[in-house]
């Protein structure tokens, strides 16, 4: 395995930065939430063992009748809400998810309509667990070369209907949501740094099986690579910014495993306080996770305007990101 020192490490060329700035969030979970009895029961292990390896105490599920565009549709409708926009002036929808219903069409474009983007392009993104970081780079692009100025960027997910509820190493890990964020450009300030990297040759480690539709892992070597991965895409978006660890006022990880969390804080050296965990809540939630903890930090009064903030994400693939952000006052 590669040394975390070096995935994602600077190297002579800096990396290149957008001006552009979050100007609205919102964030939806289902009503229903599940608790580890439920879980466990059909897992065949107890709610001691779920919370002591994933640190997970319930996660909200959706309803049948429920599609990845409703959920998709609450939050997006929220952040548009937040930035005191209309529909009509978004210029793009990206819709970041692993659970569409169909392989056709892209559930966006429907997103789009439903919410009245009219004026919008729209198009799904497929990044598994970092879907949201590469969102980001996806919007800052089209920001940075000037073919859109306001981006709705959607993170959702529906992976209890890819879960097997027997399957001990998957079954309490997962939960359903959404959360979006509008994007957009700004004069002054706002400067971001994004990292993506890759690696197909660790592709089996997290797949879902065809012949099923649900969701096999290795867990054992998901957890390494994932507490290796974005340790270095944290150290590395940090150093091609040239801000280092210390300055960083908040850390908003994707939400997979409470271990993986407590690693990445021992191994980069920073305290929880500076950590955003609410995944004994919310599970995890796929490419919603990321987005779902940064609405989460802001209502828990985290995010007051000013601070960085280093957003970071692996996911099924394997791919992994990091993008460190200035939060604007609002």
């Amino acid at each position: 395995m590669s040394s975390p020192e070096l995935i994602g490490a600077a190297t002579a060329e800096p990396a290149p930065t957008a001006r552009v700035q979050f100007s609205g969030l919102g964030a939806y979970l289902p009503e229903r939430s599940v608790g580890n009895e439920e879980i466990g029961a059909l897992a065949g292990v107890d709610e001691a063992w779920i919370i002591k390896r994933t640190g997970i105490r319930s996660r909200r599920r959706a309803d049948a009748a429920s599609e990845l565009a409703d959920l998709a549709e609450h939050a997006a409708r929220a952040a548009i809400e937040d930035a005191d926009l209309e529909p009509a002036e978004i210029d793009l929808v990206l819709l970041a998810s692993v659970s569409q219903g169909r392989p056709m069409p892209n559930v966006a474009p429907q997103l789009a309509s439903r919410i009245g983007a009219v004026n919008a392009a729209a198009f799904d993104l497929g990044a598994a667990c970092s879907g949201f970081i590469v969102g980001l780079a996806t919007a800052t692009a089209f920001i940075e070369c000037g073919r859109a100025h306001r981006v709705l960027l959607v993170g959702a997910d529906l992976l209890s209907r890819q879960t097997d509820p027997r399957d001990r190493r998957t079954a309490a890990l997962f939960g359903d949501g959404a959360a979006a964020a509008v994007v957009t450009s700004t004069g002054s300030g706002g400067r971001w740094t994004i990292e993506l990297g890759a690696d197909g040759s660790e592709a089996g480690l997290i797949e879902n099986d065809r012949r099923t539709g649900l969701i096999r892992m290795n867990g054992h070597d998901t957890f390494l690579h994932a507490v290796d991965r974005m340790e270095g895409a944290t150290r590395g978006v940090c150093l091609r910014a040239g801000v280092g660890l210390e300055e960083i006022d908040l850390f908003v990880f994707h939400q997979a495993n409470a271990r993986i969390t407590r690693s990445l804080g021992e191994r980069l050296g920073i305290g929880p306080d500076r950590i955003v965990d609410c995944i004994a809540e919310h599970g995890n939630t796929s490419a919603a996770s990321v987005p779902l903890a940064l609405a989460h930090a802001r209502t828990h009064g985290s995010l007051a305007g000013g601070e960085k903030v280093v957003l970071c994400a692996v996911g099924a693939g394997l791919i992994w990101g990091a993008a460190l952000v200035e939060w604007g006052a609002r």
